[in-house]
């Protein structure tokens, strides 16, 4: 079956705008020129999946089913994950933030202080040592230490508590496994055919995804615009503003310091950015209104509760009503009618063959 997926902001839709026989349309808004026979590139068809690729996903399946065991017999080794104490001194003074307790650390993931030409990393320091001991170590800051320039190249002493030592231990791939996170297997041969048929729906769906963006993409170069309903431009644009302020609220920043930092933009060019893609995604959805209108293809009342029945199980929801009331009927309804209309396009569509122009 062909996945289409949704979001609360449309973002799907939005992003997708930055991304023959027919007469024109046209409304209040929009005059669509052509969609009919648009041209779009052939996407590259599907390789067939390898035995290694099964084997890789089937590797990442059982790595986020891995267990965490508390290690007692043994000292710590690199890749284990340790909790220490620890405080940081310079010339034998503690200094800021160079301490913490009960601290998570794994044993070579370079999130600590690493190697120099004379001093050893701080993470293979506290490798070797049993639970329980208490000892320290000498590490050399980098230079550069963009965290903190005063510190750059600084020898500093740390005093370590080793709280205890744990691993992590990932499960056999075995028929037993299989049974119990598979709804469809039951051997590991059979989930071996069900991961290869995972990875071909998803290698299709990415092919599809691909060709219905082209083909958007086409039609907009088609479409004169000759105004934005304002209401409709105002709408998105305050939720997608609401998404990235609360997105910005997960990291305890306002949105322009969030912008900022995350996105390396000021919060004028990120304002600017968000009008520009609510608008050039209001004129798809108006485009695709008028095509839906004067080729009769708005969706009936059963393919409406059919795509919103498939959006809820796709964002996880088993209360398709629940998901209605989250996301809001209109919002939905107007994604239905765009995959209707997109498919529609797509049928019609002349995919041309890409050739290689390099001399």
């Amino acid at each position: 079956m062909k996945k289409k997926f949704i979001t609360v902001m449309l973002a799907a839709a939005l992003a997708g705008t930055l991304a023959g026989c027919s007469g024109e349309l046209s409304n209040d808004y929009v005059t669509v020129k052509q969609y009919k026979g648009l041209e779009v590139p052939q996407p590259t068809p599907a390789e067939e999946v390898t035995d290694d690729q099964v084997e890789q996903v089937i590797q990442s399946n059982l790595a986020a089913y891995a267990q965490t065991e508390e290690v007692t017999d043994r000292a710590a080794e690199m890749g284990d994950i340790v909790n220490i104490d620890y405080t940081g001194y310079l010339d034998g003074t503690a200094f800021d933030g160079g301490s913490a307790e009960g601290a998570d650390l794994e044993l070579g993931s370079n999130s600590f202080i690493g190697a120099t030409d004379d001093y050893k990393g701080f993470e293979e320091q506290i490798a070797g040592h049993q639970t329980g001991d208490e000892f320290d170590i000498t590490v050399q800051f980098p230079d550069p230490y963009d965290r903190n320039p005063d510190m750059s190249g600084a020898v500093a002493d740390f005093h370590i508590v080793l709280n205890s030592i744990s691993q992590q231990v990932t499960p056999e791939l075995t028929d037993e496994w299989v049974k119990e996170i598979s709804d469809e297997s039951e051997t590991v041969d059979e989930y071996r055919e069900e991961i290869r048929s995972q990875i071909e729906e998803n290698t299709e769906a990415s092919i599809e995804s691909e060709l219905e963006s082209s083909v958007q993409s086409a039609l907009m170069d088609n479409v004169e615009i000759k105004k934005y309903p304002e209401d409709r431009v105002e709408e998105l644009t305050q939720q997608m503003t609401d998404y990235y302020t609360q997105l910005a609220g997960m990291y305890g920043l306002e949105l322009g310091e969030f912008v900022e930092t995350y996105m390396q933009m000021s919060e004028d060019d990120f304002n600017a950015q968000i009008d520009e893609s609510v608008r050039q995604g209001v004129a798809l959805e108006e485009a695709l209104k008028l095509i839906a209108e004067k080729r009769h293809l708005e969706p009936t009342d059963e393919e409406y509760e059919e795509g919103m029945a498939e959006y809820a199980e796709q964002a996880g929801y088993d209360d398709v009503d629940e998901y209605t009331e989250q996301v809001g009927e209109d919002e939905l309804k107007a994604a239905v009618l765009r995959d209707k209309v997109t498919d529609y396009l797509v049928d019609n569509c002349i995919q041309v063959e890409q050739t290689d122009t390099a001399e």
